[in-house]
């Protein structure tokens, strides 16, 4: 997760995450942010974490690069990925599983909406 700004479609994807077990959050560092995205995250990397770890269906929450892949899940002991239907991750021998984005949200939309007050 990258979790810009955080909202209410990532809590539903832990949420359902922690049906299937303990959750443990990736969480993408700053700098990756910035060379996939290009732009620096509202949030840096220890304050998206504090909110993410206050959330109780979460476990733990750990650093990662932009994309997962199976040796990062290995490094971290991690059974199965979860992801929103956006998932790119090249995750080819654990289990992925994928659940639908939460419609009429995303980081990018409220950064838009952000935008849109401040110049009115």
């Amino acid at each position: 997760m990258s979790v810009t700004l955080i909202h209410h479609g990532h809590v539903r994807l832990l949420r359902r995450a922690a049906e299937f077990g303990e959750v443990r959050v990736a969480l993408t560092t700053d700098d990756e942010i910035i060379r996939y995205k290009g732009y620096s995250p509202e949030l840096s990397f220890y304050d998206r974490k504090e909110i993410i770890e206050s959330i109780r269906f979460v476990k733990d929450v750990v650093p990662c690069n932009w994309l997962i892949t199976d040796e990062f899940l290995d490094e971290i002991d991690c059974k199965l990925l979860i992801h929103g239907d956006d998932n790119i991750n090249p995750v080819t021998r654990h289990q992925v599983l994928v659940f639908p984005r939460t419609g009429g949200i995303s980081s990018s939309e409220l950064r838009s909406r952000a935008a849109k007050i401040l110049r009115t």
